[in-house]
């Protein structure tokens, strides 16, 4: 490339192109969204704070057009691909870099640590919007040699990602990401920046690898307790744990009758509500809540 562009693929034409070639049109039920703008894989590489010394799992490459940007600037990059048509595209379009470039044909939610040629220390990609949310704990949970995970998301998945105690984006799921990251960026991207344009806002996020000094047994138990203190998110946390662990069989009900042993001994409020507890409460709580669970 002589004009200075990360990737070829990044304009509406260019991706156009790709895909009449190989006989192919976006899958809607993929979440197919192709971004067509050479300064936001810019952006994306910054926040990302890529060099040679980086080995990247990329998810949902597409047609390559982030991962050829990554190629230029990482070390060696494995893709997982869902989609059975986009392998050949891959194929031509990241011929250049093959040396460094693994591609795998499969669902990133079957992935494992085995399947992987190397260990990435992060992860990058434009993630399917379906299951963004999914993939990025499930990333810091399995690959514990990812560091940081730089993605695009739905705005309000980063804005859950990011959420902070007391508001109404903060929920079990960003409690239980916290667990293993902490947000360090973000940037907005509007939908006439991808071809075709999504109906929704997205967002760029970094989350940066945090040790929460849980034990796994620790932080499962405490992981659990974000979920039955979120049960029914308008209720205390005592009336939305009966809820949660009465419909967990009989080990559930077991709990019930210890759960004033389990807050008396983290030290919270029963009549609070799952959205006012700061991550050390949950935690106090998983360690409380683990001899029962």
């Amino acid at each position: 490339m002589t004009d200075g562009r990360l990737s070829p693929l990044a304009t509406p034409s260019a991706t156009r192109e790709v895909l009449e070639a190989h006989g192919l049109a976006t899958k809607k039920a993929l979440g197919q969204n192709f971004l067509v703008n050479d300064a936001i894989l810019g952006k994306i590489i910054d926040l990302a704070a890529l060099s040679e010394e980086d080995n990247v799992l990329e998810v949902g490459p597409g047609i390559g057009t982030l991962t050829i940007a990554l190629l230029k600037t990482a070390g060696r990059v494995v893709s997982v691909e869902r989609d059975a048509d986009l392998p050949a595209v891959l194929a031509q379009t990241c011929a250049p870099w093959a040396d460094r470039f693994t591609l795998l044909n499969m669902d990133a939610l079957d992935l494992s640590p085995d399947d992987l040629p190397f260990p990435p220390n992060k992860l990058v990609a434009n993630l399917p919007y379906a299951v963004a949310a999914t993939v990025v704990l499930d990333c810091f949970e399995r690959f514990t040699s990812v560091e940081s995970a730089t993605v695009m998301v739905q705005a309000e998945v980063a804005d859950r990602m990011a959420a902070k105690p007391g508001t109404k984006n903060y929920g079990a799921y960003t409690v239980k990401l916290c667990m293993y990251a902490q947000p360090a960026g973000r940037f907005s991207v509007s939908p006439g920046n991808f071809f075709p344009p999504p109906r929704v806002e997205s967002s760029v996020i970094r989350l940066d690898r945090a040790d929460c000094g849980l034990t796994f047994e620790e932080r499962a138990a405490a992981c659990r307790m974000a979920d039955a203190a979120f049960a029914t998110r308008r209720k205390t946390i005592a009336n939305s744990c009966k809820t949660f662990f009465g419909g967990q069989g009989v080990a559930g009900k077991q709990i019930l009758g210890v759960l004033p042993d389990i807050f008396a001994v983290a030290g919270i409020d029963p009549k609070r509500r799952g959205e006012s507890l700061f991550l050390e409460e949950f935690k106090a709580l998983g360690k409380a809540a683990l001899p029962y669970l």
